[in-house]
């Protein structure tokens, strides 16, 4: 899309680019680059693509600067973490590809990291936000609320990442 983002709904006239959208193509072109090794368009594009996370600080409107507090298909908010995390968006997942991606910090990072600093229980563990239905289960009877050792395990690495 032309804000550097990708929206599987454009064939039907969507105009911006979703970041649910957006992180399943970015983590795709990233395994196809560690497999196939870099192209220029593949590395531009997914230099677009973090720019259209990044500009959003990755869960804010362009528009507004508002949180997004649910995609417009009823989805989850963005700063509630699942496992996994099948087509749905979230903060920590970004943060995780840009982990993987081996991306520097970036300032516009800086609030996300917080928010899931700040999600840790008093128990050093973080916890179900969302459950989908549509997903296998990958622990033992996930419920939002329950600890995640999964999403524990992501936000670890990501804190890890950052202070580095």
């Amino acid at each position: 899309m032309e804000d550097g983002g990708w929206n599987c709904d454009r064939e039907d006239g969507s105009t911006r680019g979703s970041f649910n959208t957006t992180i399943n193509v970015l983590e795709g072109l990233l395994e196809f680059e560690r497999v196939n090794g870099s192209t220029v368009e593949v590395t531009q594009a997914r230099e677009r693509g973090h720019e259209f996370l990044l500009k959003r600080k990755l869960y804010r409107r362009l528009s507004t600067g508002e949180p997004i507090t649910q995609d417009r298909k009823g989805g989850p908010p963005f700063t509630q973490f699942s496992f996994p995390t099948g087509w749905h968006y979230d903060i920590l997942r970004a943060l995780e590809y840009f982990r993987r991606a081996d991306i520097s910090h970036d300032p516009r990072m800086d609030e996300a990291i917080e928010i899931i600093r700040s999600s840790q229980n008093e128990d050093g563990l973080w916890l179900f936000g969302y459950v989908s239905d549509e997903e296998p289960i990958a622990e033992p009877g996930p419920v939002r609320g329950n600890p995640s050792y999964w999403i524990t395990l992501r936000a670890m690495r990501v804190l890890e990442w950052y202070k580095s």
